[in-house]
């Protein structure tokens, strides 16, 4: 009985929101980054990347399937048989998927019609199903719900960071098909650089290998290279 009251205790003096909720959403950031660690989600970090708007918006959903799917598989996971854990997840996150895919095509139909397939396919991502098993079938809804954030922010940056490289070095543009779209450097006047006219940068050409899957995974393996170069101690992880 009293350690059941000293249980308690503990946990009514635990903050809402301290160092390991705040561990929860920043080391997904840099040190068990999704993708440049783990090495998870990659499949997608190839396909959607081209552009840096559709890449906000994957960003955003993953963000959101896998929070959400953290929070309620914490909720339940007392109550989930071992044998059917896994299908349990997977209605909650097809669910999820479900919501956030019918809500983008109510809200944006261009970007949902770019990006359907693979909104979809955050069911099978790995990121989302592995936070359940690692994390959110052992812990507490509030804390499997940041984690879940963490997870999506971490995911996103890389997706980003990305999407801006390819989207810069083989269309000259940022955000475009957004209402933002920002002409950078290009062959015509319609770009901030004109390239036909420009005497230092007219030999520039925007390189079309970028608009491929394969320069996605040319461009993480050097964020990987570069991840671990800064932080020795990720090395041997993965």
């Amino acid at each position: 009985m009293v350690e059941i009251l000293e249980k308690v205790k503990i946990e009514e003096k635990e903050p809402f929101f301290g160092t390991k909720e705040k561990k929860l959403l920043l080391d997904p950031l840099m040190d068990t980054n999704p993708i440049t660690v783990q090495i998870l989600g990659v499949c997608s970090a190839l396909a959607i990347t081209s552009l840096v708007y559709p890449s906000i918006v994957m960003a955003i959903s993953v963000t959101l399937v896998t929070a959400f799917s953290n929070f309620f598989t914490s909720l339940v996971r007392e109550y989930i048989p071992k044998q059917v854990r896994m299908i349990v997840q997977l209605v909650i996150i097809a669910t999820l998927v479900t919501i956030v895919e019918l809500g983008l095509k109510a809200l944006n139909f261009p970007i949902w019609k770019q990006l359907s397939v693979y909104i979809g396919l955050i069911i099978t991502n790995c990121i989302v199903m592995g936070r359940l098993e690692a994390y959110a079938m052992a812990n507490k809804p509030w804390r499997s719900f940041l984690d879940g954030i963490g997870n999506g922010l971490g995911y996103g940056a890389i997706l980003v960071i990305v999407a801006i490289i390819r989207e810069m070095l083989g269309k000259g543009t940022l955000f475009a098909g957004s209402p933002v779209e920002i002409k950078i450097i290009g062959n015509n006047a319609t770009y901030l650089i004109d390239t036909t006219t420009s005497t230092m940068f007219g030999w520039y050409a925007n390189n079309n290998l970028m608009v491929l899957p394969a320069a996605a995974l040319f461009i993480i393996g050097i964020l990987i290279w570069i991840h671990r170069t800064i932080n020795p101690k990720l090395v041997d992880i993965s």
